[in-house]
Order: structure tokens, then sequence, then C-alpha cells
């Protein structure tokens, strides 16, 4: 007969309890945090992005185009084409089968995002509105850029919006991504 010894047992007992923990916890909703919201996502493009859309050996198609207030951009030979909440690769697609569908025969098409639209910071800072966006600006470099916070401001809790789901505050730091067309909100403290 084999006996473990009491440290062969304890070990054995805690990896149990830390499996069966690590099990609930992965059942619970997992929280959103500032690396998994910085984590690789696909950008989506919304009313006031600039385009410059190619296409290949086509000089009167090809050319700067901006999103409108509709979300559509408006090409040469296709007119309107819905852009808002696609991705790149998407509307590239987009636009090709609309190319082949009787103008070209095999279409290439390149597009690159000339201009971001503008984020928004509100609420407890001292100079709330929209700033143009660039690429790595983080919650801590847009509430510099709004002046900083007000000395009611509540930094403990920054509840963000992002543009594709506007309706849906998320909690989170200063060290959080942030994506064109995102509203920072700062509340005011209770003390």
């Amino acid at each position: 007969m084999v006996r473990k010894s009491f440290f062969g047992q304890l070990i054995t007992a805690s990896t149990i309890t830390l499996a069966f923990q690590g099990t609930a916890w992965a059942q619970s909703e997992p929280a959103l945090t500032a690396s998994s919201l910085a984590g690789p996502e696909a950008y989506r493009l919304g009313a006031g992005d600039k385009l410059r859309i190619t296409v290949y050996q086509e000089e009167e198609i090809s050319g700067e185009y901006e999103v409108d207030s509709s979300g559509n951009v408006s090409l040469k030979l296709i007119g309107p084409v819905s852009a808002i909440n696609h991705t790149l690769p998407e509307l590239v697609k987009i636009i090709e089968e609309k190319l082949r569908d009787g103008y070209l025969l095999n279409p290439r098409v390149a597009i690159d995002v000339l201009n971001y639209r503008p984020f928004y910071v509100l609420g407890e800072v001292n100079s709330p509105g929209s700033f143009p966006y660039v690429a790595g600006m983080t919650v801590l470099k847009a509430i510099a850029l709004a002046g900083g916070y007000t000395f009611r401001a509540r930094t403990s809790k920054i509840e963000l919006f992002r543009a594709n789901e506007p309706d849906k505050a998320i909690l989170v730091d200063q060290n959080t991504l942030l994506l064109p067309g995102d509203i920072i909100k700062i509340k005011e403290r209770f003390f």
C-alpha cells in the first residue's frame, strides 16, 4: 500500500481547489479590462472617415473619398456604396464586386484611411470636446488633450462608449487604447 506524505496530500488538495476555482471563474462573465480592450480589433469605418480608394489602372475612379453622414462613399460609375461598420477588407470586396458587375473584368482595389473620425471627451475635464484621433491614443493621452481632470473628477471610474455600441458603457482604466469615434465620459465624484 502506498501512503502519500502530508505534503503530497496538501499539494493534491490545493490543486483540486485551484482547479475548481479556475472552473468557476471561467464560467463567470469575463471582466472588461484595459488589456482585453486593447487587443487587436478590426477597425470599422464610420461617418467622417476620409479614405483613399485606388482602383488599379483606373485613374478616373481612384481618389479621395469621405464617408458621408449616411455612411456611404460615392464612387464614379457605381454610385453610393455603404461603408459604415465595414472593415477595410470588407469594403474592398464590396467595391470589387460592384465594379465587376458590368464595369471591369478583374478590378483590383486598395483602400487607405487618410483621416480617422474624431474621439470625444466629456464630463469633468477642463476642456471637453472632440479631438483628432491618432494611432496609439490611450484614455490618459485623451484626458491630457482635454486639459486634464477637474478637481471634482471621479478618476477611479472612467466610462467609455465605443462608436459601434454607443448605448453600452464600459469601465476602463487610463491605459485603454481608443478607437476613432469613441466617447470618454468622466463623472463627478460624490465627496
